[in-house]
C-alpha cells in the first residue's frame, strides 16, 4: 500500500535535554490496539480509468471507477492476520461490450461495440486468514496469488476486477530455500458476478514452484496442474481455451553482473513443457521458451527478448497451442491484448524495449516511461501476424498515480489493426 506522510514529527525540549518525538502517524498507517499487541491496517485502493478502442472491425469507450476497501487485523507476536476486502465498478461511460462472447443475462454484453473486460461489478474480492513468521507462510481463503512473473498465474492487476482464487497456500523462504505450494478449488475471474459462464472457474488447481537462491542468481523448477470442471462452463468459447493441462519447467535469472560502475546486466530464462490432463479430449504437447536481456544503466534500462508459445501440430482434431488461462496475460505479448490467447499455431514473440526514470526531477516525483516494440509470428508454419509499439508515462503528483498509456496494433495476418488508449488516475494506501 502506498502510505503518504501528514505531519512532520515535531522536535521538543525536555528539561536541557533535546530530542526527537515518535513520527506521528502516517494516514493509513497500521493502528496499534490491544495494548498494541495486535494492529488494525485499512485498505483503500481508488482507481479511475478511461480506455478508448479503435480497431478496423469494432470500436469502444469505457471510462470505469473501480473501488477496493477493506482491512486486515494482524497478531504480532503469533503471526497471525485476517484480511477482509471488497470491491466494486461502476461505469460512467458504458460505450462499451464487457464481455466477449453472448449473456443473455446480462445487458453488459453489447456486440457492436468492442470489448474492454471491465464489467460493472460488487463483490468480496479477498478473505482469508494467514500465518507469516520466520520465513514460514500459510495462507488459507480467497486471496490474490502471483507467482514469479506471472506468466502462469497471476492477479491480472491490470483490469479493474481482480482475479483471484479459493485456495491454500503455503511458503518457505528460509536462506538459499523458495517453495511455494498452492491447491485451489477456484479461479474468480476479472469478469465479476455478472460474468455468466466466466464469473468463476471450478476445478482442482496445483502450483509448485521451488528453487534456490545465492548471490549468483535464482534457479526455480515449476509444476501446474489444472483440472477444470467442465460443468462450470456453458460456453463453448470458455471450454475450447480452457481445457485441463499439465506443465512443468524451469525459470532462472542471474544477479546484476557489474560491467562499470553504474551499468549491470541481468539474464533471464524459462522453458516449459505443457500437455494434457485427466479430463481434456485432446492429446498434445507443446514447447514453452523464454529469454530475455536487460541492460540497465544508471536509470536507465534496454532489453531485448524472445518468447515462443509452442504448437503441437500432431494434436488430435488440428494444432493445439501452449495456453496460460491463469496468468496476468495484459503484462505478455503486447498491451493490445491481440494474444489473450494463443493463437493455433502458437505465438513467437520477438521485442525490445527501453524503460526510465527521472529521480531528479522533483517537480514531478516518480516520473517514468517505457515504450516497447514487437514483432509477432507464429510458432509453427512460419506464419507472420503482425507488429506493435506500446509506450507509457507515469508520475505521481500529491497522493494520485497518473498514466498515460497507448498501444498500436499493425495486423498482418493475424488480427486487425488495433489502437488503444488509457489515462489513468489511482489512489491507495
Amino acid at each position: 500500500m502506498i502510505r503518504y506522510l501528514l505531519t512532520a514529527a515535531p522536535v521538543t525540549l525536555i528539561a536541557t535535554t533535546a530530542y526527537a518525538a515518535a513520527p506521528a502517524p502516517r494516514f493509513g498507517d497500521p493502528v496499534p490496539f490491544a495494548d498494541g499487541a495486535m494492529t488494525f491496517d485499512p485498505i483503500v485502493d481508488a482507481r479511475l480509468r478511461w480506455e478508448d478502442v479503435d480497431a478496423t472491425t469494432k470500436s469502444a469507450d469505457a471510462v470505469t471507477l473501480r473501488v477496493r476497501a477493506g482491512a486486515e487485523i494482524k497478531h504480532k507476536a503469533s503471526g497471525l492476520s485476517a484480511l477482509v476486502e471488497g470491491t466494486g465498478t461502476v461505469a460512467l461511460d458504458d460505450h462499451y461490450s464487457a464481455f466477449p462472447y453472448a449473456n443473455p443475462a446480462s445487458s453488459q454484453y453489447r456486440s457492436a461495440q468492442a470489448v474492454i473486460p471491465d464489467p460493472q461489478n460488487a463483490a468480496f474480492n479477498r478473505f482469508q486468514i494467514a500465518y507469516q513468521k520466520q520465513g514460514i507462510g500459510l495462507t488459507v481463503g480467497r486471496q490474490r496469488i502471483n507467482l514469479d512473473d506471472q506468466r502462469f498465474v497471476g492477479s491480472v492487476g491490470w483490469r479493474q476486477n481482480e482475479q483471484t482464487f479459493d485456495a491454500v497456500r503455503g511458503t518457505v523462504n528460509g536462506g538459499p530455500i523458495l517453495l511455494d505450494a498452492t491447491y485451489a478449488i477456484s479461479q474468480r475471474s476479472i469478469f465479476g458476478n455478472d460474468g455468466g459462464p466466466r464469473k468463476a472457474y471450478n476445478g482442482h488447481f496445483i502450483f509448485l514452484n521451488g528453487g534456490l537462491k545465492n548471490a549468483l542468481g535464482v534457479i526455480k523448477g515449476f509444476a501446474y496442474i489444472l483440472d477444470y470442471d467442465k460443468t462450470t462452463f456453458s460456453n463453448a468459447a470458455a471450454r475450447s481455451t480452457l481445457d485441463s493441462s499439465q506443465t512443468y519447467g524451469i525459470r532462472g535469472n542471474t544477479a546484476p553482473i557489474k560491467l562499470a560502475k553504474n551499468i549491470n546486466f541481468v539474464l533471464t530464462g524459462s522453458y516449459a513443457n505443457q500437455r494434457n490432463y485427466d479430463r481434456n479430449a485432446r492429446t498434445y504437447n507443446a514447447d514453452y521458451y523464454f529469454g530475455e536481456g536487460a541492460l540497465n544503466v544508471m536509470n536507465t534500462t534496454f532489453t531485448g527478448g524472445y518468447e515462443e508459445l509452442g504448437a503441437d501440430r500432431g494434436a488430435a482434431g488440428g494444432t493445439w497451442s501452449f495456453q496460460t488461462p491463469m496468468a496476468t496475460l495484459h503484462k505478455f505479448n503486447g498491451t493490445a491484448d491481440l494474444f489473450l490467447t494463443t493463437p493455433a499455431n502458437g505465438l513467437a514473440d520477438t521485442y525490445v524495449g527501453v524503460a526510465g526514470k527521472f529521480p531528479k526531477v522533483k517537480a514531478l516525483p516518480g516520473l517514468n516511461y517505457g515504450v516497447t516494440y514487437h514483432w509477432f509470428g507464429s510458432a509453427v508454419n512460419s506464419l507472420k501476424y503482425g507488429d506493435e509499439l506500446d509506450a507509457q508515462i507515469g508520475v505521481r503528483i500529491s497522493r494520485i498515480t497518473w498514466l498515460v498509456k497507448y498501444a498500436d496494433y499493425q495486423a498482418k495476418g493475424f488480427g486487425a489493426d488495433t489502437r488503444k488508449f488509457w489515462l489513468q488516475a489511482e489512489y491507495s494506501f
